[in-house]
């Protein structure tokens, strides 16, 4: 199986428009231990011909033309992309669906409750359905991903719930504390190929529970939200209101925090993506950096190639 990391950072990508956090001015200036980042996305294919795109980014065109991968073959007009599998309706893993407008066959996999959010806003109806399918995904329940005629791609995939919240600009403030957040608004894959690879992403996830440190226990790879380094990091640098946790993500750092939590799972290589702009983890010469590299953790990149 082929994995390529289309894009490593959380919304606003690396630097964030309208920031100027140091992180931000290294990468801007061009530091070379700072390299720019686009929003959060992965590419998986089981033969290296046909792939299916996890989460579609706003940067999607931008990251079609930087993976030759990605680009036509043959005929005027013509795409590698089979599919697009969503893990939820945030604004950074939807986006990019309208790049994908040009009568293009391919198929859209979703939750229901995200298929829905396409259904309530009509400029998703930009992808023709006469070419593209919107096709339901099933909690616990593998799905064979398939081409747009019908043929299987060679990667199943299993979404499963994970603690999470719902997406920002869908929050619900009448529903309590979890803004009407329902299982469906935050999910995980666990990734697989006919060859019998294997591999689980998790590019957001509030917390660590123990069926989840089970299910993950012992994979090949793991790709695991890293989008602050620790919980009120936006707010110490005076860059934000939230939390980590208010926005539905795990900290690097802590007692409660990823590193410590998957520690001692046996997983052969884990991999931080969803990397907001404030993440000292981004840049090559920090400590925090070193830290994570020395607990095992690998910090992905735009470009980043992996084979299972």
């Amino acid at each position: 199986m082929h994995v390529r990391v289309l894009g490593s950072a959380a919304g606003g990508g690396y630097p964030q428009w309208n920031c100027n956090h140091p992180n931000s001015a290294r990468a801007r200036a061009g530091d070379p231990a700072a390299p720019r980042r686009t929003q959060s996305s992965i590419a998986v294919s089981a033969d290296g011909q046909d792939w299916i795109l996890f989460n579609a980014s706003p940067d999607l065109r931008q990251q079609i033309t930087d993976n030759d991968i990605l680009h036509p073959r043959t005929g005027l007009r013509d795409s590698p992309i089979k599919a697009v599998v969503l893990t939820n309706a945030d604004v950074d893993h939807v986006a990019g669906l309208l790049n994908l407008r040009e009568s293009q066959p391919l198929n859209v996999y979703g939750t229901q409750r995200v298929l829905s959010v396409l259904a309530a806003n009509s400029i998703f109806n930009v992808l023709n359905p006469e070419f593209v399918k919107r096709l339901p995904l099933t909690l616990e329940t593998p799905c064979a991903i398939a081409r747009p005629d019908g043929s299987a791609t060679g990667v199943t995939v299993t979404p499963f719930a994970v603690p999470g919240k719902v997406a920002l600009w869908l929050e619900d403030q009448s529903a309590g504390e979890n803004f009407g957040t329902v299982d469906e608004d935050t999910i995980a894959l666990e990734v697989g190929t006919d060859a019998g690879a294997r591999f689980f992403y998790l590019p957001a996830c509030a917390r660590m529970t123990e069926a989840l440190a089970e299910r993950i226990r012992g994979a090949a790879l793991v790709f695991f939200d890293g989008t602050l380094w620790r919980d009120d990091e936006m707010v110490r640098d005076g860059v934000g209101v939230k939390t980590g946790r208010r926005m539905g993500h795990m900290s690097v750092s802590g007692d409660d925090g990823t590193i410590a939590a998957l520690a001692g799972l046996d997983i052969r290589r884990k991999v931080f993506i969803h990397i907001n702009t404030t993440n000292p983890i981004l840049i090559a010469d920090t400590p925090e950096r070193r830290a994570v590299e020395e607990a095992g953790w690998e910090v992905s990149y735009d470009g980043m190639a992996l084979e299972l």
